[in-house]
């Protein structure tokens, strides 16, 4: 590890001493700054959210993306808490799983297990509860750093999960993985390159959406199960939640399962709405005008 991202690490060792309420409050200040400055971030959610909450007035919007705007801040300012604690400490601070017998049913049936869990809460504490439970391998990205991938690694510790590259044979691990009845993590709403979605509606209007889910689900047989970490108030902890996939997932008919796949999206976000990425550009395509 660099000595740079070493004291990073130290930092968030340190700064994880501070109570999860306190830093969530520094992070809910920051979502109503950026708000009033009305930067990209506060832009990209007035819009998401004046596209799928068209029924609303202009008031009940902004209050909307107020609301958005903070828990925001929490999740930025939270993943100090969530890192710097340590994997085993930050896991005491889940209050409460729902659905938790769906995830045991599944992991049990030996068929394999796709979880598919949105930008919605606090996906790295999700992270770590489902990797005490199984072994995991996650669908990412490498960051823009590379360095910042032994940081992850280090924070993250004995409950790492396996990192699975976003390219040819990082998705033929996650195959062979799910025919031996492991578990796999995918983040559902990611905006897939070109020539690797569908479009497909989210709540209410077309958005480019990823084929590979519902291909794994289809060839693999596995079951997908769709999962968030519910960020509580006042800093109480946090509340996990299991859903099942919607019928038609695994259908052979891509527009269809990649419908199925939003629908699944839209369940977990109807739990705690201000909760999910307003501000990522959900609609945006390659060859479409951009609502941004």
């Amino acid at each position: 590890m660099r000595p740079d991202i070493y004291l990073v690490y130290l930092l968030l060792r340190l700064l994880g001493l501070l109570p999860l309420r306190w830093l969530q409050v520094i992070g809910a200040g920051l979502g109503r700054l950026a708000q009033r400055r009305g930067g990209k971030m506060a832009r990209y959610t007035a819009v998401n959210i004046g596209i799928v909450k068209p029924e609303f007035h202009e008031a009940a919007r902004t209050m909307l993306v107020r609301e958005a705007m903070i828990e925001g801040g929490k999740s930025i300012t939270e993943i100090v808490k969530i890192w710097g604690a340590g994997a085993e400490r930050a896991l005491g601070l889940v209050r409460e799983v729902r659905g938790e017998a769906l995830f045991d049913a599944a992991l049990a049936s030996g068929k394999g297990v796709i979880i598919a869990a949105p930008h919605l809460g606090c996906w790295e504490l999700l992270n770590y509860w489902l990797c005490r439970k199984t072994p995991m391998a996650i669908l990412y990205r490498p960051p823009r750093i590379a360095a910042v991938e032994a940081l992850l690694r280090k924070v993250r510790g004995a409950l790492a999960p396996e990192q699975v590259r976003a390219e040819g044979a990082g998705v033929r691990t996650l195959y062979k993985r799910l025919a031996a009845g492991g578990t796999v993590g995918i983040l559902p709403d990611q905006k897939p390159r070109a020539g690797e979605g569908e479009f497909a509606p989210f709540f209410g209007r077309e958005a480019m959406t990823m084929v590979l889910l519902p291909r794994l689900a289809a060839r693999t047989g596995a079951t997908v199960l769709f999962a968030f970490a519910e960020r509580l108030p006042r800093g109480e902890g946090y509340r996990i939640h299991f859903l099942p996939a919607p019928e038609g997932l695994d259908d052979a008919d891509l527009p269809r399962a990649c419908a199925a796949l939003n629908r699944g999206v839209e369940n977990c976000v109807n739990l705690a709405f201000a909760q999910y990425q307003w501000h990522y550009k959900r609609y945006s395509a390659d060859n479409r005008p951009s609502p941004y």
